[in-house]
């Protein structure tokens, strides 16, 4: 059986309300786009009715496939994505939210033979100061221990052609917060070539952030160590 073109990874938390709409707009744009795809839709232990949802929409849809596992949290949940999906010639990983809207998509996978990465950068995120800040200080982390080829270092919003990344996410530790910042990183140290485009960024009208404040300072500085010792 030949090996799908494009796989996408979607990790979903708590996401009743959304995730249809979600995987509604991508299983129609990713169709018409003529690709050979497959949705793989990661439920990380959701409280709410969203395994439900997805299993509905499973049925429904030949390209999506589900993935029920115990909560792990973001990172570790799309990390295990992209290491059962490098069998495929590109990986696109989204967030669940509808934050960051299809329509940015064709330009990244029409742009795609010249490049091994190709990336969002965000805009107009009216996002509080500490998330700003932490923002922030991942840039500099990164730029500092890696390189700075990647700007918004930690978008969901990411292609990238597996044969130039898969030497070092199956290195990538399985309990990594934030395995994005890592493989931006790498990215940079490797020397990929690398697209980036400005998406928009729209504001969440259902579900909750999962990392409320306290929670997210202690969440950082531990992110910030486990990519400052991938590096080391």
């Amino acid at each position: 059986m030949k090996n799908k073109e494009l796989i996408v990874v979607i990790p979903v938390y708590n996401e009743q309300d959304i995730i249809a709409t979600v995987i509604k707009k991508w299983t129609k744009l990713l169709s018409d786009l003529d690709i050979n795809y497959e949705l793989r839709i990661y439920n990380d232990g959701s409280k709410d009715n969203t395994l439900e949802v997805l299993y509905d929409l499973e049925s429904k849809y030949s390209e999506v496939k589900i993935f029920d596992k115990a909560n792990s949290g973001h990172g570790p949940t799309i990390l295990k994505g992209y290491k059962d999906s490098l069998d495929a010639e590109w990986i696109f990983q989204i967030d669940s939210d509808d934050e960051i809207d299809v329509t940015y998509f064709p330009e990244l996978w029409n742009k795609r033979i010249k490049y091994d990465f190709l990336i969002g950068r965000r805009i107009n995120r009216n996002t509080p100061k500490i998330r700003k800040l932490i923002s922030l200080i991942s840039r500099l982390s990164i730029t500092m221990f890696y390189g700075s080829k990647v700007y918004d270092v930690n978008c969901p919003y990411r292609l990238m052609r597996v044969s130039a990344v898969k030497s070092f996410i199956p290195k990538i530790p399985d309990n990594t917060l934030a395995p994005n910042l890592i493989i931006a990183g790498m990215v940079s140290k490797k020397n990929l070539a690398v697209f980036q485009t400005e998406v928009r960024f729209k504001f969440r009208t259902t579900g909750e952030v999962s990392i409320k404040r306290l929670k997210l300072i202690k969440f950082s500085i531990k992110s910030f160590w486990q990519t400052i010792a991938f590096r080391l």
